[in-house]
């Protein structure tokens, strides 16, 4: 008997690598959407190019789930008035693109599962747990991510069940922790800004498991955040990695003039942030491998 067939995007990004390796390791035939194939691939690789509207046929051929993780790095470069557009549309308009492709298939994908992130919620620090219920945010993160779930939507308005996985900071050996690590290690870590903003997070390896779910679990419809149950704010957060990696915290925080100086609009992601719930997700039976950041932390430097 075949194995169910998932194809990803984005597979090649700090997500989709170990989330393909985890597919595959389950029983999954995975395959992989890119821009640039590979000849020596672990996985089947089919090419596209979704503002040429270019895909190869055979990619969506007996294709069970898509999993799309596709999207500009967010934190790569200035949010310049281009790079915003090349932010929405590597999201939103990939996903509109994929569904195009899709449409006229006799045998359709049983689900579509998307990533999307809590960004949904804003940039804005508060007490505030957000929560699936609350609306999205009026600002650039807020209507982004607004607009990349209602191109998921489309998939459920064509009767394929569609799961949106909102995304936090995600915790690896590689990305955006080893950027964080770095001063810390170096001995001048220190908060940012007030250092009092939240910063929701997710050990890659929880991720990827909330990603199967949504694949394997029927009952799994609509938004959910995945987000770590443990809380910590910018400071918690810094002072955790510093006594994990057993170095000072002496340095002062880091100005907020400064980093708006230097990152100018996306500087909001690393002075503001707010609570996320991860209520919906464990109702729905999702039991978390490392619920703390220490555990977390812990795993990824094998201390």
């Amino acid at each position: 008997m075949a194995k169910p067939s998932v194809l990803v995007t984005g597979g090649s990004g700090l997500i989709g690598t170990r989330l393909c390796q985890k597919l595959s390791e389950t029983g999954y035939d995975v395959k992989v959407l890119t821009r640039k194939k590979k000849e020596n691939s672990r996985f089947k690789n089919y090419y596209w190019n979704p503002e040429k509207k270019e895909i190869e046929p055979e990619a969506l051929e007996d294709c069970t789930y898509i999993v799309h993780l596709a999207g500009a790095n967010i934190a790569s470069k200035r949010w310049t008035k281009n790079r915003k557009k090349e932010i929405l549309s590597s999201r939103a308009g990939t996903a509109k693109f994929l569904y195009e492709s899709i449409s006229g298939l006799k045998l359709k994908p049983t689900a579509f599962i998307s990533s999307s992130a809590v960004g949904f919620y804003g940039t804005v620090t508060s007490e505030k747990v957000f929560s699936e219920d609350d609306p999205a945010a009026q600002d650039f993160l807020g209507q982004t991510c607004g607009q990349w779930e209602a191109a998921a939507d489309l998939f459920r308005e064509s009767g394929i069940r569609t799961v949106k996985i909102r995304t936090s900071l995600v915790l690896a050996n590689k990305g955006p922790l080893s950027k964080i690590m770095l001063p810390v290690k170096l001995g001048i870590g220190s908060p940012l800004g007030k250092g009092n903003q939240y910063m929701p997070w997710i050990h890659i390896d929880d991720l990827c498991a909330i990603f199967i779910k949504a694949i394997e679990d029927t009952n799994l419809d609509g938004a959910y955040n995945a987000v770590a149950p443990d809380h910590k704010t910018n400071r918690e957060f810094t002072k955790t990695l510093a006594t994990i990696l057993r170095r000072p915290m002496i340095a002062p925080n880091v100005s907020a003039f400064v980093l708006k100086g230097l990152l100018g609009e996306m500087s909001v992601i690393a002075l503001e942030g707010s609570r996320v719930s991860s209520e919906k997700i464990k109702n729905a039976g999702f039991k978390f491998k490392y619920p703390t950041l220490e555990q977390a932390l812990r795993n990824i430097y094998r201390i």
